[in-house]
């Protein structure tokens, strides 16, 4: 598969196959070229392109390789014209993005320090507790060693810092973040005012930053600015976020541009065709597209969308057109064209990915409410099945969730789900508990620290919900969810064993006592809090207790991490797994 971009100087990354453009001097109908493949990079396929970032120019693609599943990435540099790539290779790279500054000489990265092995990575640096990352500049052609550090916090060695460079090229911004709350520290440094960053090589000094937020009050994230004037998206003060403004010659003074909605969240902003903004809503975990106008925030068009998820956004602030990814439980993938320069802006199919065997008339999507435990909040639960089945318990029924760090679930389309529906007449079900984002900065608090019980008992409610609606039965009913949702899974199937037929918990947080002392966990307390604190350790110790008696069976991956890096094959080969594992146990039967 090769994804197409939008325009020459923007490239579109996937895990597994690779960066494709088109050339810049034909039609964006024009054959795909591939330009890196990491299918090919190691014999088991386990090499992963992680992130990619094209130079200002469109000549040059700094791009990221992990190795294994590992959050540790290796930097390399290509050149477009013959596929020359530079003899260095940054290391010691991890929680990074490339920032290309628009003099095209290098980019912004993170890194942490050479562990006291040296430049190879052991079994126990993998696994290390990941402290005092910098943000260094690299100079195209250079040796790392020569890299700029650009900012470091030793005081605060827990810290994580990525650039921002605006669309001006003048003003490159520092977020500085500490855990995965939805909060952040806000620098800015005027590049015009330096005689280039050349001067910084061989100096202790670092980019004279600028303090415009420097307490982790909220999120902020800049969506545009007009010389010193910025827009923001932001939480602050507005747990459904909105747009505020600020001039940097007045930083106390801070006006809204598009005030915060009651029911929906403002996930994202993207400046352009000049001053335009298309803004994405959650609206009961469904996106929702606008164009708004710059200066006032008023509104000017409802772009038409299905019911699903707006996966990404292609298009630039001097753009009049913008490329739209769009995902659904029934829709693979489609990436709309949409002209912003007419009267009335139309959605029309670029590129749209066909599944061969599927068909969506075959299937249903419903939503339903379920009132939580505590009658505070309605859950939301989506409902995939075949068409007209009757509600008679009889059903295979799988339950997925996730409710924590902020994240949504929204609907996506999965080629191992449709396989269940279609083939073992299953249920597909979504449940969008407390914990997530999907109701903003409230409905997270709501699950997590202390709350974290609130994420089993919604999950929990769901699965009584689909039980009592006759859409499954307690035997035929699993459960399934990865990282926190792996949690979430094992916490479930502990705390109501007679609820669950079958429970698949990948890749969780198990141990709620140990897990901040290693790699990047300490970022995790800020959602399940911390057993050094007596308070928090009762919290915690509680998640431990289990009156599970049923078999489990743990299934190992040596070569693969927490999600990324896997190759189809694998992928295929974990799905089969276990689905047949969820099938025996649920007692369900192939249908053709």
């Amino acid at each position: 598969m090769e994804y197409p971009v939008a325009r020459r100087d923007e490239s579109v990354v996937d895990d597994y196959h690779g960066v494709c453009v088109s050339d810049p001097y034909r039609c964006l109908d024009a054959e795909a070229e591939v330009l890196i493949d990491p299918n090919g990079l190691s014999e088991d396929e386990t090499v992963a392109l992680k992130f990619a970032g094209v130079s200002e120019d469109a000549k040059y693609v700094a791009y990221g390789l992990s190795s294994s599943g590992s959050d540790w990435v290796s930097i390399k540099v290509m050149r477009f014209e013959d596929k020359f790539h530079e003899p260095h290779t940054l290391s010691w790279v991890k929680f990074s993005s490339i920032t290309w500054t628009h003099d095209n000489k290098g980019f912004f990265y993170g890194r942490y320090p050479t562990s006291k092995q040296g430049d190879q990575l052991d079994a126990g640096t993998k696994t290390n507790l990941n402290l005092n990352q910098g943000l260094y500049y690299h100079f195209l052609g250079t040796e790392q060693s020569e890299d700029v550090l650009c900012w470091k916090d030793p005081e605060n060695p827990m810290y994580r810092f990525e650039a921002q460079v605006m669309d001006d090229g003048k003003h490159v911004l520092l977020y500085i973040e500490e855990s995965c709350d939805p909060v952040n520290k806000l620098y800015y440094c005027d590049l015009s005012t330096l005689n280039g960053l050349e001067g910084f090589k061989n100096s202790t000094d670092m980019l004279p930053f600028v303090k415009l937020v420097d307490n982790f009050d909220a999120s902020y994230k800049a969506v545009a600015n007009d010389a010193t004037q910025f827009t923001f998206l932001t939480n602050k003060d507005a747990p459904m976020y909105k747009l505020i403004r600020v001039d940097l010659k007045e930083p106390s003074v801070w006006t809204n541009v598009i005030e915060e909605s009651e029911k929906d969240v403002l996930e994202d902003a993207y400046v352009v065709n000049g001053n335009q903004i298309l803004v994405s809503y959650l609206s009961d975990a469904k996106n929702v597209l606008q164009i708004r106008e710059l200066k006032t925030g008023g509104l000017l068009h409802q772009l038409p969308i299905e019911i699903g998820t707006v996966w990404g956004v292609s298009g630039r602030r001097r753009d009049s057109e913008v490329f739209i990814k769009f995902t659904s439980f029934l829709t693979p993938g489609i990436i709309y064209r949409c002209n912003l320069a007419v009267e009335a802006p139309e959605m029309k199919i670029f590129r749209k990915t066909v599944v061969s065997g599927f068909d969506h008339t075959e299937f249903q999507v419903n939503q339903a409410f379920v009132p939580s435990k505590d009658g505070t909040s309605k859950i939301p639960l989506f409902i995939v099945s075949k068409k007209n089945i009757i509600l008679d318990g009889s059903h295979p029924c799988l339950l997925y969730g996730y409710g924590g760090f902020n994240s949504s679930l929204t609907p996506t389309f999965n080629v191992s789900r449709a396989i269940l529906t279609r083939h073992l007449g299953a249920v597909f079900c979504i449940a969008n508990i407390r914990g997530g984002g999907e109701y903003g900065k409230e409905w997270h608090k709501a699950g997590s620290l202390a709350k974290k019980q609130n994420c089993f008992d919604d999950f929990i409610s769901a699965a009584e919900y689909l039980v009592s609606a006759g859409y499954t039965q307690s035997k035929k009913l699993c459960i399934e969810g990865a990282s926190n949702g792996g949690l979430l899974a094992a916490a479930c199937v502990n705390q109501r064993p007679d609820l669950f037929g079958c429970a698949l918990a990948h890749v969780g947080v198990m141990d709620m006592l140990r897990f901040h002392k290693f790699t990047i966990g300490h970022a995790w307390i800020s959602d399940f809090g911390c057993s050094d604190k007596e308070e928090e350790f009762q919290w915690l110790i509680n998640l431990e207790n289990s009156p599970q008696t049923n078999p489990i069976i743990v299934r190992i991956e040596s070569k693969a991490g927490h999600g990324c890096g896997r190759p189809i094959q694998k992928t295929i080969d974990e799905a089969a797994d276990r689905y047949s594992f969820m099938a025996k146990m649920l007692g369900a039967s192939w249908i053709n």
